[in-house]
């Protein structure tokens, strides 16, 4: 009685799991570990004149053998190429990132050299406009000169 049960347990959880390759999609097809797109597309042409009952009849497909065909058996998938995608994308955002990064070191170098030179520019006209002033004129020129390149540098920012 235990025996009978066991098999029925056994047959059902087969059952659910196995997959119906005369009615799969090219994805559930390729999921299967040694089946890509070619491959997929040989299974698909080839069930439009036959019957595949079983993961046995696969092997009558040409590029098809026999590991393939117990890899269908027993429904093993195929993470590795999810995995090998990710990566892949990953690898792409992180060069994206990079370069994009590049761009904004670039730009913000080129800010930062304007900014120093019109720094040189402020400061030189507040010299000379101070010229024979006293030094309390000089003083509040430069104060000047600094409000003006903080506004300069504010405006660089933007």
């Amino acid at each position: 009685m235990i025996k009978k049960v066991f098999l029925l347990f056994v047959f059902t959880a087969v059952s659910l799991f196995a997959m119906n390759f005369q009615t799969a999609s090219k994805e559930e097809l390729m999921s299967i570990k040694g089946i890509g797109e070619k491959r997929a597309t040989a299974i698909m042409k080839y069930r439009r004149t036959h019957k595949i009952k079983s993961a046995d009849d696969l092997k009558n497909i040409p590029g098809i053998g026999d590991e393939i065909a117990n890899n269908a058996k027993r429904g093993i998938k195929n993470a590795d190429k999810k995995v090998s995608r990710t990566k892949k994308s990953v690898k792409s955002a992180t060069r994206k990132t990079k370069e994009r990064t590049k761009k904004v070191k670039e730009k913000k170098a080129k800010t930062l050299k304007k900014v120093k030179e019109q720094k040189g520019k402020v400061l030189k006209k507040s010299k000379k406009k101070a010229g024979d002033l006293t030094k309390r004129a000089e003083k509040k020129a430069k104060s000047k000169a600094k409000k003006s390149l903080k506004k300069v540098k504010a405006k660089a920012k933007k």
